[in-house]
């Protein structure tokens, strides 16, 4: 065995060993103390980039599991309010159906009934400029879609999530066949010699029958006021006219193909084409056109922008340019086809459509981030609420425009208040229902995925980037022997240079 006393290998060899144990120790020390096996990207560059891509997301993941929460109390807020506002028209409701009390009701009580009506509509208009969340206000139509019309005879009805936002140029409406109502007219007419023979008038609407057989005592005129009697008794949604010349006119009061009614009359022209033969009135048309030059579907005389649109999906508008009153007045644009009473205006409409005016939307729908990613949003429209805004349309003798309008101080004022407050219940409703889906199918639901995502990435994170601390144990155990193995061996290493004193001696 040589001896060398410049270069001691052994004693290099130990302290290589040593410096190499006492670096695996301390990485092991800091797995320990840190619970991460991967702290630096050195540690594992791959699992490095893997862990922050996914914590990334889990972050994305909480916030939107935070703002979904919050989306869902702003949902209840504004459903609360709107439970209130029903309530509030149940009670105009009632009001009305005691106004309609007309045998017993005099003009102090009638004049009651309309004040407190009014002072349940100006709680309406408080609730919906007032019901905020936090200071965003959520019932005065600023977090909708809300629009509004030019031209003659055409309204503003709602607008969808989807439809773009027009306030600057508007979208083009036109027209190419006016809404009309199903309607009959007899081909003859009803004599005084057909009445006191016991004239038998019959119509049927919606399962509902309206009859009525004529008496000696009877004339043409109180002959078709008993069947008018009848169809009201019997809730028929049906008007019946006669004009001068003795003929009987009936038409649905509702617009559109999907409403329908039969006749019958016990002699041949009077309703019935044949006599005591049912007869099915000639049906109505649904509108037809376009907005902005896209295609819309027709109901009655609501013209609704097709699914997938590119500028005008689920924008309603409504153009009562066919009304009978209106038409009567000389100003209304008329479909070709229809037959017009005599000195009426009438205007055709060319095949490409007749523009009947321009329709801005203002998009302002609530938009929801619930994703931890870039478009992963929801939204919801919340209209206003107001009573200028509710039962906006609705046919009634009445005129009135909006529920704002009602007046309950005549009979006729409290019948089409009925059917004005019965339209504002099920808007409401609908609102009430569209929010309710909402939260439970699009919030609540994307809330229970995001926990079931968060948890699944927060494990898989775990994996890659925890430390597993009962091998990580094991692995300090082992390294903290090698190094004292190491220290020892370092000593008796440099402790072999002394045999050469022992030869020198």
């Amino acid at each position: 065995m040589s001896l060398r006393i410049n270069n001691n290998i052994s004693a290099l060899n130990a302290h290589r060993n040593l410096k190499t144990n006492d670096d695996q120790l301390a990485r092991t020390l800091e797995r320990l103390s840190s619970g991460l096996q991967v702290t630096r990207a050195a540690d594992g560059p791959a699992k490095l980039v893997i862990s922050e891509q996914m914590r990334a997301q889990i972050g994305g993941i909480k916030q939107a599991i935070d703002n979904s929460e919050t989306a869902v109390s702003l949902v209840q807020t504004t459903e609360a309010n709107l439970g209130e506002i029903s309530q509030l028209l149940t009670g105009v409701r009632q009001l009305a159906i005691h106004a309609a009390n007309e045998g017993v009701n005099d003009e102090v009580m009638l004049q009651a009934d309309q004040n407190e009506i009014r002072n349940a509509l100006d709680t309406i208009n408080r609730i919906s400029k007032q019901a905020s969340f936090g200071n965003k206000r959520l019932l005065d139509g600023s977090n909708g879609a809300s629009g509004f019309t030019t031209g003659e005879y055409l309204e503003f009805v709602d607008a969808s999530l989807a439809s773009k936002d027009s306030s600057t140029h508007g979208f083009d409406v036109k027209i190419n066949q006016v809404a009309t109502q199903t309607n009959i007219t007899g081909s003859s007419a009803l004599t005084d010699e057909m009445v006191k023979a016991g004239e038998k008038l019959t119509v049927i609407e919606n399962g509902r029958m309206a009859s009525y057989t004529a008496t000696e005592d009877d004339t043409v005129d109180t002959a078709v006021q008993n069947l008018r009697n009848a169809a009201s008794r019997n809730n028929l949604d049906v008007n019946i006219g006669l004009d001068e010349s003795g003929i009987i006119t009936v038409h649905h009061n509702q617009y559109g193909s999907k409403y329908s009614f039969q006749v019958s009359s016990s002699s041949e022209g009077v309703l019935s084409a044949n006599a005591e033969k049912i007869q099915s009135a000639m049906q109505g048309n649904d509108i037809k056109g376009t907005i902005n030059g896209e295609s819309a579907i027709g109901d009655g005389q609501v013209l609704t922008g097709i699914k997938g649109a590119r500028c005008v999906d689920g924008v309603q508008i409504r153009y009562y340019g066919g009304d009978k009153e209106i038409l009567e007045a000389g100003c209304v644009v008329y479909d070709k086809t229809t037959e017009v009473e005599e000195g009426a205006e009438i205007q055709e409409i060319p095949d490409d459509g007749l523009s009947v005016g321009r329709i801005f939307v203002n998009q302002k729908s609530l938009k929801f981030q619930v994703g931890a990613n870039q478009a992963q949003t929801v939204g919801v429209s919340l209209p206003s609420t107001s009573s200028e805004t509710l039962a906006r349309g609705v046919l009634n003798k009445s005129g009135f425009r909006s529920l704002d309008e009602v007046n309950v101080t005549n009979f006729t004022g409290a019948t089409d208040t009925l059917s004005m407050v019965d339209r504002a219940i099920n808007e409401v409703t609908a609102i009430r229902g569209s929010l309710g889906a909402f939260q439970k199918n699009t919030l609540e639901s994307n809330l229970s995925n995001l926990r079931v995502a968060s948890e699944n990435l927060i494990s898989a994170e775990s994996i890659i980037r925890d430390v597993d601390m009962a091998s990580e144990m094991a692995e300090f155990t082992k390294n903290q022997i090698k190094s004292q193995a190491a220290t020892a061996m370092l000593a008796h290493a440099n402790q072999v240079p002394h045999n050469v004193l022992r030869l020198l001696n």
